[in-house]
């Protein structure tokens, strides 16, 4: 099977992150992979929504949009259920690994736009989501970030094309997938999601292991950029 950038079966695309992409937010980040690009901000308010006001605890939301020239055909501004649907996926995942009553009474707002789409643009959202919250933190706070971020996290998309098992599926992929997940798990290997879709087919146990196995491989390579990317900023100098 010939797959883009001559990749193996179970090899993601190229991965790079640029952070401090945007100067007026503390936490920016350009994430490439493959022929997917993400620009994703995170920044901090002293407000929290109203049903968190006197309870002491933060809250984290995300909002997701693919820009007009992100894909071959003009995609129009302005929401939509799918974009409701990611941006509600990122901020559950993020959520999953800040700590809010640590945070106390402000909100991290996460914004990701999607500049060019070749699949996986939510995978990719959260993956550079967490560098970018990070950094956020990092610029605003007085402490170490484990003392607001209890781990990392990191997703990934895997699928049955041609009843083969690929990891991060791009486009042309995804669009003929069989079978389509998405996967977030945390660094030390809990999983927040697994959203496992019988496209135009049916799987059975053992081939659900084969990607679980897959995306568990993935995930660890991601982590491993995301820790490279923050360098001395990585919250657990021993995780691994």
């Amino acid at each position: 099977m010939t797959r883009s950038h001559n990749r193996a079966i179970d090899a993601i695309r190229p991965v790079t992150i640029e952070r401090g992409f945007v100067r007026n937010s503390p936490g920016s980040v350009l994430y490439r992979a493959g022929g997917t690009t993400v620009l994703v901000t995170a920044q901090i308010s002293d407000k929290v929504p109203p049903f968190l006001e006197g309870k002491g605890i933060g809250w984290l939301t995300a909002e997701y949009a693919m820009l007009p020239g992100s894909t071959p055909m003009r995609k129009p501004r302005g929401g939509d259920g799918r974009a409701t649907e990611i941006q509600r996926l990122i901020g559950r995942s993020l959520r999953a690994v800040v700590d809010r009553s640590a945070l106390g009474p402000a909100t991290i707002h996460v914004d990701a736009d999607v500049i060019e789409a070749d699949g996986g643009t939510r995978t990719a959202a959260i993956t550079a989501a967490f560098v970018a919250v990070a950094d956020a933190l990092r610029n605003r706070f007085n402490l170490p970030l484990t003392h607001i971020l209890k781990d990392s996290i990191a997703a990934v998309s895997v699928g049955l094309v041609d009843s083969v098992a690929l990891l991060d599926l791009d486009y042309a992929e995804d669009s003929t997938a069989l079978v389509d997940c998405n996967v977030v798990r945390l660094g030390r290997g809990e999983f927040v999601e697994f959203q496992a879709t019988g496209e135009g087919g049916t799987f059975t146990r053992p081939r659900l292991l084969d990607l679980l196995d897959l995306a568990n491989k993935g995930i660890d390579e991601l982590q491993s950029i995301q820790r490279s990317t923050l360098g001395d900023a990585w919250p657990w100098p021993d995780h691994s």
